[in-house]
């Protein structure tokens, strides 16, 4: 017996709640189209949403996509379908990602994993404030390592001096961006200050910045930069920031798109256990400083993010585009 056709108000859920991903700058790089009687949903990279001067290659971008594409199958999952996913089916067409065939579960359990993760989908938010100095427990550091190696990823707590040099490297990024001119660029167009923050649909919006850093080592992109951002404050951050870095082992388009999956899958159950999170790609943004963030010993693997990790506030939640903006269904 074939499936039924799956309605509409059940595809626009799914790609909302895939777009609900973090992605550099909140750009929200992505453009899904659903294939009605194939059951087939399409994941596009948008070029339009690129950022030239700090994501060079696209690698952040896919990041986005691949994390938007594991809130997708969390979705389908909860839904009761079997999301199968082939990444890069077009050679010839860079810009699909991802096919996703939505089939109904019958012949196969449902992937409970997934599922488990779905309430936290839309409480997971960017969190641009203090952590509390307070050790995170190894089994939870387990558990999230656990997720990462689901998605064919690995998450490395960093020792003291291997963490000191991922902050070092930070502020090396952040003093390059004083002396380029040009290094904002991306940065500016994604803010969003004064009235245009309440009524944005895409970019971090000035109620997201948090407050400026007065003291403290946590790495915190300053989204405002020399700007002025009315009722902003000054606070001291975590002297201690836990900080875990997200690699893959290789470092093209597909890796990019299975370390954004892993990163989602992170985040959530991060989420979960009640850590806040937050990302910084500051110190990767600049290819001669992303080999230095590789683990010491090793020097293997391909560092794809850097997350900061604690207890504190989740943070607001960011602007999201309408799904119609996103999705056609044909």
């Amino acid at each position: 017996m074939p499936l039924r056709q799956l309605d509409e108000k059940t595809v626009t859920t799914l790609v909302a709640e895939a777009t609900a991903a973090p992605s550099m700058h909140n750009a929200q790089p992505w453009r899904f189209r659903f294939l009605a009687a194939e059951r087939l949903l399409l994941l596009y990279a948008d070029l339009e949403r690129a950022m030239p001067r700090s994501d060079h290659g696209n690698r952040a971008l896919h990041i986005g996509c691949g994390a938007a594409l594991f809130n997708l199958r969390v979705s389908a999952a909860h839904a009761g379908l079997t999301p199968d996913v082939q990444l890069l089916p077009e050679p010839q067409d860079p810009l699909l990602l991802a096919a996703v065939q939505l089939t109904g579960q019958a012949g196969r359990a449902p992937d409970d994993e997934l599922a488990r993760l779905h309430g936290v989908i839309r409480q997971r938010h960017t969190s641009r404030h203090p952590f509390a100095e307070k050790d995170i427990p190894e089994d939870i550091r387990t558990t999230l390592q656990d997720a990462a190696a689901r998605e064919s990823a690995t998450l490395l707590f960093p020792g003291p001096w291997h963490a000191e040099t991922v902050l070092d490297l930070v502020r090396d990024a952040e003093s390059r961006d004083v002396t380029d001119s040009g290094a904002r660029e991306d940065l500016v167009r994604w803010t969003r200050l004064g009235p245009e923050a309440d009524s944005a649909v895409d970019g971090v919006p000035e109620y997201a910045f948090g407050p400026r850093k007065r003291d403290g080592k946590a790495p915190v992109r300053d989204f405002a930069g020399r700007r002025p951002v009315a009722d902003r404050g000054t606070t001291t951050f975590e002297y201690t920031p836990h900080l875990a870095l997200l690699s893959t082992p290789g470092d093209g388009p597909a890796d990019w798109l299975r370390a954004g999956q892993a990163l989602e899958r992170v985040l959530l159950e991060a989420t979960l256990v009640d850590l806040a999170t937050s990302l910084t790609s500051h110190a990767l943004e600049t290819p001669e400083l992303r080999l230095l963030v590789r683990d010491p010993g090793s020097g293997t693997g391909q560092v794809q993010m850097v997350l900061r990790l604690g207890y504190g506030p989740r943070g607001p939640a960011t602007p999201r585009r309408p799904v119609t903006d996103v999705l056609d269904i044909v």
